[in-house]
């Protein structure tokens, strides 16, 4: 999200999705008003995939499994987010508000368990005035995760510009930046993009691919899908699926990545160390208009007149909200020992914890008696 200050120094982009400079960022496309399911194609000087990466379990016997550490979702969504009233960074023509001003005016909100995070989209504007929106940060910050959200919308418009981003604690970018999903317009691409330290990942490897599904992209989204972002010393990895293809391990709570296929975007760990350059993030939601980027690239969207002037009438902006149904981050757990699946451990653990504790209560009873 922060376009205009020097930070990493590599960057890869599709030409139809404006340049940020000195980044590297990856770009895939997106459905209108849902969740960027798919991707298209891109040249890449991409690397090979190591297949032993994309399994956890390794030849010494032992395996890791990813288990529940965060869920936010309905009523308790904003209890441990911070709204964030500053200056937009990206210079957006947009007024962050406070938490009370959101709910007051219906910019964030739950109904039915869904969460809502809106721009404003019932006050006309005089020109050259901030529309009203939505920035919330965690209060817990993260140190890797696997990172998984199921969405029914994502914000798009012409002028809007969205986000589904990490940011690291301290001076930015030296404790780096994931934008998992991020984009403008209607322009139905989602551009994924690692922030870091100027030359820190100078000789990163990266790769990415298309999604597709019976040999044809995945354009059908209707009902939203989930985006999952993997950060632990393997690297950072991002995958989406629509909603008929969310894969059940997910579904039931015991995702495994491994499974899951290529990734969209990968940052390798050789030439960036994910763990080094990524440090303390918060996981932060927004949705900002114009701007550097979204302002910038105004001319060639095929958006109609200019950004100042799209920005005043609050109708143009129906479609600029989030629409979560749950956010869940697991941390990965190494074990000992031939591999077994999430569900398995958890048993195991368990029934462990309850001989112990059951027992000398039985034990305690008897003699009582």
């Amino acid at each position: 999200m922060f376009s205009q200050l020097p930070l990493a120094v590599f960057s890869m982009m599709i030409p139809a999705i404006f340049h940020r400079p000195s980044r590297f960022s990856y770009s895939s496309q997106w459905c209108i008003g849902l969740l960027p399911l798919l991707l298209q194609p891109v040249i890449v000087h991409a690397t090979i995939l190591d297949s032993r990466s994309q399994t956890l379990a390794s030849t010494n016997g032992t395996t890791s499994v990813w288990i529940i550490e965060d869920t936010y979702a309905g009523e308790t969504f904003f209890d441990t987010f911070d709204f964030f009233t500053g200056p937009d960074p990206t210079h957006g023509t947009v007024n962050y508000t406070t938490e009370e001003f959101a709910f007051a005016n219906g910019l964030a909100f739950v109904t039915d368990n869904i969460v809502y995070m809106k721009g404003d989209n019932t006050t006309w504007l005089a020109p050259n005035v901030n529309r009203n929106s939505v920035r919330i940060s965690s209060q817990k910050q993260y140190n890797t995760g696997l990172f998984i959200l199921d969405a029914n919308k994502a914000p798009w418009g012409c002028g809007v510009w969205p986000a589904w981003w990490t940011l690291g604690g301290g001076q930015w970018p030296y404790t780096g930046e994931i934008d998992i999903i991020e984009g403008v317009h209607d322009n139905e691409h989602n551009q994924v993009t690692w922030h870091t330290g100027p030359s820190a990942c100078a000789n990163a490897n990266f790769t990415g691919s298309i999604v597709t599904t019976n040999g044809q992209p995945n354009l059908v989204c209707d009902g939203g899908g989930v985006f999952a972002m993997k950060w632990d010393d393997e690297g950072i990895a991002v995958w989406s699926f629509y909603r008929a293809a969310v894969p059940q391990d997910i579904i039931d709570g015991v995702p495994s990545p491994s499974s899951w296929g290529i990734p969209v975007a990968v940052l390798e760990p050789s030439g960036c160390d994910p763990i080094t350059n990524f440090v303390n993030h918060s996981i932060v939601f927004d949705i900002t208009f114009c701007g550097d980027w979204a302002g910038n690239s105004y001319a060639t969207s095929g958006c109609p007149g200019t950004c100042p002037d799209h920005l005043q009438d609050p109708s143009n902006f129906d479609d600029a909200e989030w629409s979560i149904n749950t956010l869940k981050v697991y941390k990965k757990v190494t074990l000992q020992g031939p591999a077994v699946n999430a569900a398995e451990h958890l048993i195991f653990e368990t029934a462990r914890w309850t001989s112990w504790v059951l027992i000398p209560v039985i034990i305690v009873g008897i003699f009582w008696v």
